[in-house]
Parts: structure tokens; sequence; C-alpha cells
């Protein structure tokens, strides 16, 4: 099918679009002849057939940013289309052994799980006139757990289950919620951690290796299952898409290195 026929006409807003997964859902969309894109940055950006819009979900108030967003979508005279939302909290990806701050703690999870609730409940009136849909960027991790980082791994099985519970409310009105769970994805984030470990190369081979197929993705292959899901996938709601070169196949090991072992017994 043609690329510039998909969303002719059509608002796509992407939160989150400032770098790594979000840019290139932002740079797939884009591709799209006549799409208008509104995303929130933390910094200028320009790009022609976008309108973007700078902001911080983390830190100004949620209420006051969205609506504006939303203000501008409506002033283009288009219909919204496709709501993706994607929401990176670096500092909790690790968790700091047996120190636990409770309130920088549930301010984040909290912040991490109101941006999905809030962003899709502003723009369920447009959705729901346009048969639109949503897509959010869970994480493999939501679903099969990392060690040493809890709140993390929390907040991400947290997007997953908004998103089926949403799709069973929406589905009435025509619209769908849809999430897509990476796995590695090579972005400027993993960068970031691999930089910040002692031996960068070996964790980046680490990374590496955990997908049969060989290699971590890249976020325009995060992004071809975005316009897969929002333009093709008409009849898939509450589905969580795997983008993980496999990472989640196979038996491997689970126990550390101080964990206590057994040798296997035949029972008599």
């Amino acid at each position: 099918m043609a690329m510039g026929t998909r969303y002719a006409g059509k608002v796509v807003i992407v939160t989150g679009g400032g770098r790594g997964i979000g840019a290139g859902i932002v740079r797939a969309f884009a591709m799209l002849t006549g799409t208008w894109d509104l995303s929130f940055l933390t910094r200028d950006r320009t790009r022609a057939s976008c309108i973007w819009k700078c902001g911080d979900l983390t830190t100004e108030p949620l209420g006051k940013s969205l609506r504006h967003l939303f203000f501008t979508s409506r002033a283009t005279g288009r219909h919204l289309k496709h709501l993706s939302k994607k929401l990176t909290l670096p500092h909790l990806r690790k968790s700091q052994g047996n120190v636990i701050n409770i309130s920088s703690l549930v301010g984040a999870i909290g912040q991490s799980q109101a941006v999905p609730y809030v962003a899709t409940k502003l723009a369920l009136p447009h959705l729901r006139k346009s048969q639109g849909n949503v897509i959010n960027i869970s994480s493999l991790v939501g679903a099969i757990g990392q060690s040493q980082a809890v709140p993390y791994v929390a907040t991400k099985g947290a997007v997953t289950a908004l998103t089926k519970a949403l799709a069973l409310d929406e589905s009435q009105y025509g619209v769908r919620v849809n999430c897509i769970s990476p796995g590695n994805i090579w972005t400027p984030l993993w960068e970031e951690l691999a930089a910040s470990t002692p031996d960068p190369t070996a964790t980046i081979r680490e990374g590496t290796l955990a997908q049969p197929l060989g290699r971590m993705g890249q976020p325009a292959e995060v992004a071809a299952a975005a316009v897969f899901l929002a333009s093709e996938a008409s009849f898939c709601t509450g589905t969580e898409l795997l983008v993980t070169g496999g990472a989640e196949l196979g038996y491997g090991r689970k126990a550390g290195q101080a964990a206590p072992t057994e040798a296997p017994t035949t029972p008599s």
C-alpha cells in the first residue's frame, strides 16, 4: 500500500518524541504525506511535515500541557486519528540496593502511570469521533521481569494492563487500544546506560547476544510496528505486540553466581 495514502489529512500525536523510540515513531508518521505530528519535546526541533510543541510531560502540569496540545490539533481542522505515548524514566531503571526513597519512588511510578492515563483521557473525545486508536509503549520486561529494576518493571506492567482494560471500555466507540513492548532497542538511553557500566563494550555485547537474531533492534523497527497497529491492524485491540528479536524465547541462566544450587536427585 502506498505510504502517502494511509494517513492523509489525519493527525498523529506522539508524546516523548524527542529521541530514541519516540523520535523513530515521529519520523515514520512524518513520512506519510499530509500527516501532522504534534509532539512534546524537551528541546526545539523543526520538521517540515510536523507541528512541534515543546514541553516536558514530567515537569509541567499535565492537564495544561495536554489540553494545549489537543487544542492545537483541533485548530488544524483535521481529525485526531492516532495517539502514541512514550515515557522513559531512566532513573528508575536500576534499584539502589536496599535504599528506598519512598517519596521519589511513589512520585516516579505515579508519574509514569499518570501520563498515559491523562493523555488518553483528554484524547478520547476526539478519537471517538474519528474512530481512531491509541498505542502505548510498554516493555518486554513488564511481562518477563528484570533483575534490579522493580520500579521500572512495575510501571511497564501497568502500561500493558491499562492497554487491555481500556481496549475493553473503548471498543463500543470503535476506538482500538494496543501497546508495543520493545526489547533491546539501540537508543541514546541504552548507550548512556552502557557507558555508565564498568565495561561498556561487554555490556553492549551482552545486550546484543540476548536476542536469537544476534543484534539489537532499531527505533525504526518499533516505529514500523506502530504504523502497522495504527493503519493496518484494524482487527487488533488489546494487543501487546512484542518487538524483541526473540529475546523472550528459550531457556537461559537465571540464578546469580551467589545463588545456592542443588544437584538434581532421582526420587526413590
